[in-house]
């Protein structure tokens, strides 16, 4: 039986940081879960392509920009279901019987991982747990806490839309409460932006960001203002 799984991965200069994120999939491989790893690079400077030789995976150039890029490597994914990570994102150890007991009892609904942080701050599980709650209370979970997704449900709300930012907000919200599932354990995402511009300032400009676009504004200014802070 050909493995189900596509694993999408949006880079751009991520070579640093991605050696965990590809290291925690190997089980996955082993268990005939997955079937292609592909790295959706927007321009990267660094040797994502050596990486992506050395690993198996298939690189897909492609404009910068994380919704074009995730949006980019789902057209290029053969995968009967489709598991989008950050690079710095690691699954955690079990992953394959999570998704396995989702992709079985759930194929309706697309699920998301619990978040969180690899710094011992009591900052971060602060962050992780407001994160954590928006999922779950507003049906909102970002990209960095990892989304999968079958592509017959991906196709039938249209997928990811080319935007530079909110990009995992808009899916969310095509999917909505209904179609949206916890998947139990947390992944570990890196926390160094968070620990080099501060918690709280991050924090505040995220849901700043946030609640620019419910009001309206476009992707396009919001990443202008993003940006500029």
């Amino acid at each position: 039986m050909t493995a189900p799984i596509s694993i999408v991965i949006p880079t751009l200069n991520a070579v640093a940081s991605i050696g965990p994120t590809l290291g925690a999939l190997v089980p996955g491989v082993g268990d005939g879960l997955v079937r292609e790893v592909i790295l959706a690079d927007g321009g990267s400077g660094d040797d994502i392509a050596v990486v992506a030789e050395e690993c198996g995976a298939t690189l897909v150039p492609c404009e910068s920009g994380r919704g074009n890029q995730l949006c980019m490597g789902a057209k290029a994914a053969r995968g009967d279901w489709l598991l989008f990570l950050h690079a710095d994102t690691i699954l955690p150890i079990g992953w394959g019987d999570v998704v396995s007991h989702h992709i079985e009892r759930h194929g309706g609904k697309a699920g998301w991982f619990r978040l969180g942080f690899d710094s011992e701050r009591q900052y971060a599980r602060w962050t992780e747990g407001w994160a954590n709650i928006r999922s779950r209370w507003v049906a909102l979970p970002y990209g960095d806490q990892g989304l999968l997704i079958s592509r017959r449900l991906y196709d039938e709300i249209g997928g990811y839309d080319e935007m530079p930012l909110m990009e995992d907000v808009a899916l969310a919200r095509k999917l909505g409460r209904r179609r949206l599932r916890c998947l139990g354990p947390s992944v570990m995402t890196a926390a160094d932006k968070y620990e080099r511009e501060g918690y709280w300032k991050r924090g505040w400009r995220n849901w700043g960001c946030l609640g620019l676009y419910f009001m309206g504004v476009s992707p396009d200014k919001i990443a202008g203002i993003y940006r500029k802070k």
